[in-house]
């Protein structure tokens, strides 16, 4: 059985909807980074950048929810997009996770969480993470799904993010980004979609941003302050 560690951020949501279309037995193993749970030699062993998602499965050990959704689809033989459509699988979901993912982050880190002055930052980061959804926008304006004419992996991936675009772009991003909201919502109608954001019931994460909180999630905070 696949362990899958995991929280309720974007990306361990996207592996979760990834193992239940695909109808994968899994155990999700909850990683409470608020606590500060990423930083403990036992998932370090795993995961050395201290992050989830990631995945045991057997002798295989997979982090990065991209390499983790494209690791399973292959496994499987499912949600992938025919052989003549594998370079724009791989440019999407490699757009997805050095764009859409950091950028989509980053913004809200700046506009949310970081403290004064942070004009510069604010405007880097609002900026790229909408420029980053506008080409997802034109990408689905000229088609049904990401890639090919199916649903595949690439749009499990574009959900974990697309979940939270009003968050990060504001509240009224959706009327500016149609087509992306028109793939969101066919996303999230699907069973497999309900039963992903289910976890949410299976394990109560650490609400408050305390100062613990701030240092186990931002390290950076603790070399600051040193």
């Amino acid at each position: 059985m696949i362990r899958f560690y995991y929280n309720l951020a974007p990306n361990p949501t996207k592996v979760a909807l990834c193992l239940e279309e695909m109808g994968l037995d899994y155990e999700p193993v909850p990683v409470d980074t608020r606590k500060g749970e990423q930083h403990a030699p036992e998932f370090l062993a795993i995961n050395p950048n201290s992050k989830v998602p990631a995945i045991v499965d057997g002798d295989q050990t997979v982090f990065d929810s991209n390499a983790i959704v494209l690791y399973l689809a292959e496994k499987t033989g499912q949600f992938l997009p025919p052989a003549a459509h594998r370079g724009q699988m791989l440019s999407w979901l490699m757009f997805i996770a050095s764009g859409i993912g950091p950028y989509s982050g980053q913004c809200v880190h700046f506009t949310r969480v970081a403290p004064e002055p942070k004009d510069y930052a604010v405007t880097r980061y609002a900026f790229e993470a909408r420029r980053h959804w506008r080409i997802l926008e034109e990408r689905l304006a000229k088609q049904q799904y990401l890639v090919g004419d199916a649903f595949s992996v690439v749009d499990m991936a574009f959900w974990g993010w697309a979940r939270l675009v009003p968050f990060v772009l504001g509240d009224d991003a959706w009327a500016t980004l149609p087509n992306v909201k028109r793939l969101h919502d066919e996303i999230a109608a699907r069973p497999a979609a309900a039963r992903a954001l289910a976890l949410k019931d299976r394990h109560a994460f650490k609400a408050e941003m305390d100062e613990a909180a701030r240092l186990a999630m931002f390290p950076h905070l603790k070399q600051q302050a040193a």
